[in-house]
Order: structure tokens, then sequence, then C-alpha cells
């Protein structure tokens, strides 16, 4: 019984080590031409909790994300919330995007954006300044992939650094 309370004391402490533990911010976001389209597509991955949050500390406003309360309005504040914080240049200069929709895949919001009219031949730069959610948390961290012509490109994307670029 002597043995029994000290080896119950160590296997029973790390997993208090754990119990404060601070939560992993980060999104991921795909960027690539499509010559089909001469568009530049662009997928970004956000956690559902996430961006409800933010939606919430930013605007006041009570998003039902990712749930069977989700409306219009939810889409509006988070359309309207990536117009501020996700920004696209082009030759470097800032473009408009299309929000073309977002879908739900287990505990993350993924949306779908879209550079429409990009001939490949004028296409020498792409920027991205990424600041979702760096807002509300110091330590987000937006992860972004850049493909365009063969030539790759990966930024861990910081609020002290927000912006990524490949040039062609």
């Amino acid at each position: 019984m002597k043995i029994f309370k000290p080896v119950l004391v160590l296997l029973i402490l790390p997993l208090f080590a754990f119990a404060g533990a601070h939560k992993f911010y980060i999104s991921v976001t795909n960027v690539n031409y499509s010559e089909k389209d001469e568009a530049i597509q662009i997928i970004t991955r956000v956690f559902i909790d996430d961006m409800n949050a933010v939606l919430k500390e930013r605007y006041g406003y009570t998003a039902n994300l990712g749930t069977e309360k989700e409306n219009d309005v939810d889409k509006d504040f988070l359309v309207k919330y990536l117009r501020t914080k996700f920004l696209v240049e082009v030759n470097s200069e800032n473009v408009t995007y299309d929000f073309i929709g977002h879908k739900y895949d287990s505990d993350m919001v993924i949306c779908y954006l879209e550079v429409p009219n990009v001939p490949l031949a004028t296409l020498k730069q792409i920027g991205i300044t990424n600041e979702v959610l760096t807002d509300i948390y110091d330590d987000q961290q937006n992860v972004l992939h850049m493909k365009v012509k063969g030539k790759k490109k990966s930024h861990v994307l910081v609020k002290s650094r927000p912006k990524g670029m490949l040039n062609l």
C-alpha cells in the first residue's frame, strides 16, 4: 500500500500539468491560380468557435455559425469581418475578392474566395495580409500556402508579421 500512493500520484500528476494548457490558435489558407478560370482561388479554414468569438468581440453580435440557428446575418458578419482582416494584393495593388461561399467540416468553417479576371501573363506578384483572429488572440498563427505557375511558398503569419508574398 505504501508504494501504491506514490505510484498513483506519479500517474495522476501529468494530467494536472495539462489542465491549464492554452488552446492553440491557427488557421490555414491555400492560394492557387486557376488558368482555366484566370482567377486566384483562395480557400481559408478557421475554427468555428474562434470565428463566433471574434464576431461577438468585434461587433457585439452573437453569431451562430455552424449551428442550426445560422442565418444570413451570420454570413454577412463573417464576410464583413473577412473583408477587414483578409486582404489580397495583385502586383502590389489591393484587389477586391468575391466571397463564393462557405461550408463546415467538423469544427472548421471553410471559406471560398476568388479574385477573378487575373490574366496569367500579367501576374507578377500575389500578396496576402491575414489578420484573422489576431485582434482577439495574440498567439494566433495564420498558415499560408501559395502555389502559382509551379512556384510554391508557405508563410506563418502572426500579429507582428501579417503579410505573405509570392513573387513570380
